[in-house]
């Protein structure tokens, strides 16, 4: 643990010294002449109708009771990360068909309801990756070509408002364990981070059981999220996910998701007091 701690210490730091390198002359020169909210504008956007988020579970949009257990688990999610200084969250699973990604989003939309909160997701599930099928989109290039450095940023991302940047695959990586384990990775990643300045950045990992996409690259996150399917995984498998992402990076819990029961044992009614 303590070894595991030390390295989170000095993934930090080397991230606090890319946010910190000066720019070379020349780089985003757009910038100097727009402020961030118009440099986040230059991105295409994606505008979730009520028949997309209807159709994907895409309860977090507007909010309300639907989407409660997403404000929820945001609430619980910053409040635990600020305490920590904290600004990078993996989301992944035991398998597939766990709904991580619906997770994901939904969380990062949820966060994005803060306006003065800037909010990132990257599609990193680079095997079967599905961000850009949930949001009925399809980029000009793929995040696994910007790790690769053969694409920018801005060719694989687009926004949703004026505080939610996606990042996107529209193919799957022909090498993704290694891609994801390689230094280009995570100087992508810090240049990302440094260029665009978000309060969280957000990654849909692949599950946990289905390959080791996630052993090289967890350590440059701060944490993770471990998405179960109620009735489908195994508490066994649950607790062989958590004592793995243990060993990777600091687990920051467990969601249970696909739950078909209401629980009203607490009495309380969403609706307003009368």
């Amino acid at each position: 643990m303590e070894k595991l701690e030390a390295a989170m210490a000095r993934a930090r730091e080397l991230r606090k010294e890319a946010l910190e390198r000066p720019r070379a002359p020349g780089e985003n020169a757009a910038r100097k002449t727009t402020g961030q909210a118009d440099w986040l504008m230059t991105l295409p956007e994606i505008t979730i109708s009520k028949a997309l988020a209807l159709k994907n579970r895409l309860s977090a949009v507007t909010g309300g009771k639907e989407g409660a257990p997403y404000d929820m688990l945001r609430s619980r999610t910053t409040r635990m990360m600020k305490d920590k200084g904290w600004t990078r969250l993996a989301i992944t699973s035991p398998g597939a068909t766990c709904g991580k990604t619906t997770v994901a989003l939904n969380l990062a939309l949820s966060l994005s309801r803060q306006k003065d909160f800037k909010v990132m997701l990257i599609d990193l599930d680079l095997r079967r990756p599905s961000l850009h099928r949930v949001l009925g989109a399809s980029s000009r290039k793929s995040m696994h070509e910007v790790l690769e450095g053969k694409a920018a940023f801005t060719e694989a991302s687009y926004r949703i408002g004026d505080n939610l940047i996606v990042g996107l695959n529209v193919s799957a990586s022909k090498r993704p364990a290694e891609l994801l384990q390689s230094e280009a990775t995570r100087d992508a990643l810090n240049e990302i981070e440094r260029n665009w300045r978000p309060d969280l950045m957000l990654f849909d990992m692949s599950p946990i059981l289905a390959s080791d996409d996630n052993v090289g690259f967890l350590p440059n996150v701060d944490c993770a999220l471990l998405i179960a399917a109620a009735e489908s995984t195994t508490l066994a498998n649950i607790d062989i996910c958590e004592k793995e992402l243990a060993q990777l990076t600091n687990v920051l819990g467990v969601v249970l998701n696909k739950c078909r029961y209401e629980d009203d044992s607490v009495g309380y009614n969403y609706g307003t007091y009368g």
